[in-house]
């Protein structure tokens, strides 16, 4: 289980997400998922490059060829991890992550829409994000060794810690959850056109 325990209620996350957009669809098109997916990404490797320079910089990585070893792999070992910070870098973290949120934020507000299409076009970057995060890890540092490493998610109000394959769950279901809610884009200038052909009898 997740510390603490509310951070398990993020699995229900997708499921009511997709319960809210499934009626109606989203409207978002193959372009504005794909511009997004590559921001996720490329946010991920660089979400992930910080991670090991802050840990580098803490000194827990040790040499790069040992650095394995050195990341969490138990509850204990995160908690363990966390506390090795120096407080002023947890500070810097702490602002890190806030300003993450604020980009795929910002991305999302850009991306247009309803406030439906946007909260998915969030739900989408962060999960984009987040899978890439750690692959990008494990690219660069062969961790995690196995999705059951724990990994201490979030600071932000307080740390959350769990296992790799929750996040990586959750962010799956919810491109999983977008895909299916999308509505055809072939339906959607149908629906526009049609919606605008009275209009335009009328006015005839």
């Amino acid at each position: 289980m997740a510390q603490p325990w509310a951070v398990n209620l993020l699995i229900l996350v997708p499921a009511l997400s997709y319960s809210l957009w499934r009626r109606k669809g989203l409207l978002l098109s193959s372009g504005t998922l794909l511009a997004l997916a590559l921001f996720g990404v490329s946010f991920g490797f660089v979400e992930a490059a910080v991670v090991v320079y802050l840990r580098a910089a803490a000194g827990i990585f040790g040499q790069y060829s040992s650095s394995t070893s050195q990341l969490p792999a138990t509850y204990q070992e995160a908690v363990t991890s966390l506390a090795q910070f120096p407080q002023n870098l947890r500070t810097i973290e702490m602002f890190r992550e806030a300003a993450t949120m604020i980009m795929l934020g910002t991305v999302a507000l850009l991306s247009g829409g309803k406030a439906k299409e946007r909260w998915a076009s969030f739900l989408w970057a962060f999960a984009a994000w987040d899978i890439t995060y750690y692959v990008g890890l494990w690219a660069t540092t062969r961790w995690p060794s196995s999705l059951k490493d724990y990994d201490v998610l979030f600071l932000i109000p307080v740390p959350w810690v769990a296992q790799v394959w929750f996040p990586v769950l959750v962010s799956a279901l919810t491109l999983l959850a977008v895909v299916l809610s999308r509505r055809n884009e072939d339906s959607n200038h149908k629906l526009f056109t049609h919606g605008s052909s009275p209009v335009q009898d009328k006015q005839l």
